[in-house]
């Protein structure tokens, strides 16, 4: 529902505008494969595989060129200046409405970014983060998934020479000694549980 209501707003406030809608990240990163030209995404932290702030960092590394506008629950400080720091050009909280959210748009399409105040004093680890790249980026969440060198070469497709390679170089550009200690400052992307959504009986 909120996606259609985003996507509806979006139609009305920009004439032309071609909105594709997607479900999970799985199918965000296969939009943007099929039209690498995509002027924005608004992004939903709370989408299925998007493994906290993992996804955004992904989608970053993978189409550096899209501003991306984050959209979520979230309405912890913190988690805002990690989105930052991974590369969000806006965050937005899910109650804004509808003629809010197209006026950050708009500004995102003109160059704009709404940091933060206190941006600058960010987390470090994630700025660090965002230099990964997305094929390191996808090595290190299934190091956080416990994974070892010869699973993620099987998961991924590539060689275990290939996959601590990978590692070396993730580990030197998280400013880290060891994989464990990597695994946990990684964990730190997660997001914090959210109370569940009550719905309420609609009166006819």
């Amino acid at each position: 529902m909120v996606r259609d209501a985003l996507g509806t707003a979006l139609r009305q406030s920009f004439d032309g505008a071609a909105v594709a809608g997607a479900a999970t990240l799985e199918q965000a990163m296969a939009a943007l494969e099929r039209d690498p030209e995509t002027d924005a995404v608004l992004l939903d932290l709370d989408m299925p595989g998007m493994d906290g702030l993992t996804g955004l960092a992904l989608i970053r590394a993978s189409h550096p060129a899209v501003p991306i506008i984050v959209v979520s629950a979230a309405r912890e400080a913190a988690i805002a200046r990690r989105a930052f720091d991974l590369g969000a050009s806006a965050y937005i909280d899910k109650s804004a409405s509808l003629d809010e959210i197209a006026g950050i748009v708009r500004a995102v399409l003109d160059g704009e970014i709404f940091a933060p105040p206190d941006a600058d004093t960010g987390d470090s680890f994630a700025q660090r983060a965002a230099q990964l790249t997305a094929q390191q980026w996808r090595v290190l969440a299934l190091m956080v998934q416990g994974d070892q060198n010869k699973q993620i070469a099987y998961k991924l497709g590539v060689g275990e020479a290939t996959v601590k390679a990978h590692v070396t170089v993730i580990l030197r550009k998280l400013g880290v000694r060891s994989r464990t200690q990597a695994v946990i400052e990684a964990r730190n992307l997660a997001l914090p549980a959210s109370e569940p959504i009550r719905s309420e009986p609609v009166k006819p």
